[in-house]
């Protein structure tokens, strides 16, 4: 692999953008409790296979990927970052709303709202 290549490959297996982490930030700022991530993991369900699921931790595990951007902290589980790998993380806002989306290379499809996805 060439040094332009190397320079060129993501620090991260999954990227938070700008927006994202901002609006993460603002989030957590409105939380009580300091010290908390926003904690993105996969489960089985949903109507397309597998789920996005969102909550705050106060907790990073060991084996957990832990991103840190502009005041924001996200965390993923090793098993969720399996399905994850190479997604990105943004927050869009449009006429019909705002909402966190995740771009996920690994999916093959999903459903409509966007919230569940197949491999």
């Amino acid at each position: 692999m060439s040094d332009t290549a190397l320079a060129e490959a993501p620090t991260s297996p999954v990227v938070v953008t700008d927006a994202a982490a901002k609006r993460i930030a603002f989030v957590l700022s409105q939380e009580a409790q300091p010290g908390m991530m926003l904690r993105i993991a996969v489960s089985g369900g949903g109507c397309s296979g597998f789920q996005y699921g969102f909550t705050f931790d106060d907790t990073a595990n060991d084996d957990d990927l832990k991103i840190e951007k502009e005041g924001a902290t996200v965390v993923i589980d090793n098993t969720s970052l399996e399905l994850l790998g190479g997604s990105q993380i943004d927050y869009v806002e449009d006429m019909i709303g705002a909402s966190f989306q995740i771009k996920n290379p690994n999916a093959k499809s999903s459903c409509g709202c966007g919230n569940s996805f197949s491999v």
